[in-house]
């Protein structure tokens, strides 16, 4: 008697290099270890993505490839800025990044939705805000990229009603949910249970961290508040076959990223594929 088995789910695994190390040799070498096809590029050198040089992309890109890891998404930090600030200014950075994007052949990049301004009123800050976005879209669109909004804590898109509001607004199809459980659960919002119907039809992209609700700290999936094994589920039913990027923050976090190291972040990725194994997702 044959039985038959439920076909395996394949997500393919990425991680912020500079999670790692530094030096993009070790960032490539810890992730290929753990299993990851790809790597999520947010800063090479101690240089962030928005400031990369020709030459360093070029330089970058031949690293990469000696190692046979491709690039799932450019971690850029537009948007982490407040929304006075002209609507040139991001276009600006944008299109820098989308270089360093095309140079790394990818398509996607990573981006927010503005802190606001001081004294600005809540009115006025989502005007600003959804203008601005509406814009970064453009430019996307313009030039074939897709930009991954971030549920970052403090900016406007940090709530799922928000994100949806800017999904909504902008309606472009360059412009998709990076989701990140643990960021929701900083902010108060059980993600799957607040927020993954409402957003997954723009879901395109999955950050993997957790979080605790009690104090907000980031903590390898599954022992925390995040409902990581929930999401995963449903991410697996739903026949999400995306990106699943391993970011920890397990030893700091700063304004424009964080930091685990090699062996933390090891901790991180074996917890999150213990969580995919369980759902029937398979890692590549």
């Amino acid at each position: 008697m044959r039985v038959s088995k439920t076909p395996t789910t394949v997500w393919q695994l990425s991680g912020f290099g500079d999670e790692i190390d530094p030096d993009p040799a070790v960032q490539a070498a810890v992730l290929l270890a753990l299993g990851a096809s790809h790597i999520e590029v947010r800063s090479a050198w101690g240089t962030n993505v928005s400031e990369l040089e020709p030459e360093q992309v070029a330089r970058l890109k031949e690293i990469l490839d000696e190692k046979g890891l491709k690039v799932s998404a450019v971690a850029s930090p537009i948007g982490k800025v407040d929304a006075s600030l002209p609507v040139d200014h991001e276009l600006q950075r944008l299109r820098q990044v989308i270089s360093v994007a095309k140079g790394l052949d990818t398509k996607y990049i990573r981006i927010f939705s503005f802190y606001p301004a001081e004294g600005q009123s809540a009115d006025d800050f989502r005007t600003g805000v959804l203008v601005r976005m509406g814009a970064l879209a453009a430019v996307a669109e313009e030039f074939g990229v897709v930009l991954l909004h971030e549920n970052e804590k403090g900016i406007y898109g940090d709530t799922p009603e928000r994100v949806l509001d800017i999904m909504k607004t902008a309606d472009s199809p360059a412009l998709r949910v990076a989701w990140d459980n643990a960021n929701f659960v900083q902010v108060g919002v059980k993600p799957y249970t607040e927020g993954y119907a409402m957003l997954r039809p723009y879901l395109e992209y999955f950050q993997v961290k957790d979080a605790l609700s009690s104090t907000g700290e980031v903590v390898p999936s599954g022992e925390g508040d995040g409902e990581l094994d929930a999401t995963i589920a449903a991410l697996r039913a739903d026949g999400f076959s995306g990106f699943a990027s391993l970011e920890p923050h397990l030893a700091s976090a700063h304004e424009l990223g964080g930091f685990s190291g090699p062996a933390a972040f090891g901790t991180a990725a074996r917890a999150f594929a213990a969580l995919a194994a369980k759902n029937g997702v398979e890692l590549s």
